[in-house]
């Protein structure tokens, strides 16, 4: 008999739309702006209309094909999917250099890249017609049976192949950090990334995406949703990918958080901290399933006593996740507990095919649908 239910966020409550929208940002800012790579300075600007996001979209992930493929493959947080895609367009960009720039290219590879690196890189880059290109993305990491993590140990294997550079300089560094502010810098704007960052912003000029919230069903049904979880006596909690901040502040904003302990809101910041906590190099975020154990135990548990949670659950029959991706799904079957997937994710209702095909125990058109199976 489900007991407690640990929600997901993106693609279940709130829509991913405009995470991607900054991802897209993101990836394009690093290849063109002055402050990275700078290979068309001219064409940046930090307030790009909805127009032109959609086709800055549409360019850099190939109409959501590289969204899907990554999602397909296990990886859930959008950081990293900015990652893949920036890294992956700059070993490309780099391997048109290589015959003339090789020992540049290898100092380059031999030390983590920080923003500094991509100015100097893009001053040599300027010396050449070198192009963008955004279809190869999908089409060589489908040469590779890499999953999740895995994903980033492939960069260095393309490093390799492409440009005739042994490193290991590519799996989650320095430079991932520098993605991650870029992100979030569009994400919440000026006026709150240095609260989500801790440092200030780069590139100043961004409104940010955080006050423009878009539910996945009418804001009151899902307020009622949650009222009736608590009120029947189900304990509920979330998991998600977000920071605390772009968690918090929304279901504030949403009159939400009153039906959550924050105890049992686990986000993206409680994750990293756990991570940085471990004394070997472990990556905690979905689809490990530590976000739903702590979301499930509370956050004032030990974060080595969530790691040392026997799985499956031993209470397992009691748990339900429900979530939008692969990720939360793999997550719940390590917990060995139910999953409900919901149909408002990236691929919408085409994910269907994917969820039956891993024999999700619920498949449900929106989060609404909850209460039809409990």
């Amino acid at each position: 008999m489900i007991k407690n239910i640990l929600f997901d966020v993106d693609g279940v409550l709130l829509s991913e739309e405009h995470y991607f929208d900054a991802s897209a940002l993101t990836v394009w800012e690093m290849l063109i702006s002055p402050n990275y790579l700078g290979l068309e300075p001219m064409q940046f600007k930090t307030d790009y209309n909805d127009e032109e996001i959609q086709e800055i979209r549409a360019l850099v992930f190939e109409n959501d094909k590289v969204l899907k493929f990554m999602k397909s493959r296990g990886l859930n947080a959008n950081w990293d999917m900015i990652y893949l895609s920036f890294c992956h367009q700059l070993i490309h960009l780099l391997s048109q250099i290589k015959d003339t720039e090789s020992e540049k290219i290898n100092t380059w590879c031999q030390a983590p890249i920080n923003r500094e690196t991509l100015v100097e890189m893009g001053k040599v880059l300027s010396n050449y017609s070198v192009r963008m290109n955004f279809d190869l993305f999908v089409k060589e990491f489908a040469r590779s049976e890499a999953l999740k993590q895995e994903l980033f140990s492939y960069l260095n294997e393309l490093a390799s192949e492409k440009m005739g550079v042994e490193t290991s300089i590519f799996y989650k560094g320095e430079l991932w950090s520098v993605c991650e502010h870029v992100s979030q810098e569009w994400y919440v704007g000026d006026e709150h990334v240095f609260a989500s960052t801790g440092r200030p912003s780069v590139q100043h000029g961004k409104k940010g995406f955080l006050a423009n919230e878009t539910t996945l069903a009418p804001r009151q049904e899902i307020d009622e949703l949650f009222q009736f979880l608590n009120s029947s006596g189900y304990m509920i909690g979330i998991g998600t990918g977000r920071p605390e901040l772009e968690t918090i502040q929304p279901f504030q904003h949403l009159d939400w958080l009153k039906h959550f302990s924050e105890n049992r809101i686990v986000t993206a910041d409680d994750v990293l901290e756990a991570e940085l906590e471990l004394p070997e190099r472990m990556s905690l975020s979905k689809p490990h399933p530590f976000t739903y154990i702590m979301g499930l135990l509370g956050k004032e548990t030990p974060i080595q006593e969530c790691l040392n949670t026997r799985l499956p659950l031993e209470n397992a029959e009691s748990v339900l996740v429900v979530g939008d991706s692969l990720a939360d799904l793999l997550a719940a079957r390590k917990l060995g507990c139910q999953f409900a997937a919901v149909l408002t994710g990236l691929s919408g209702k085409d994910a269907r095919s994917d969820f039956e095909k891993h024999k999700a125990d619920y498949i449900l058109d929106t989060v609404l649908d909850l209460k039809g199976i409990l």
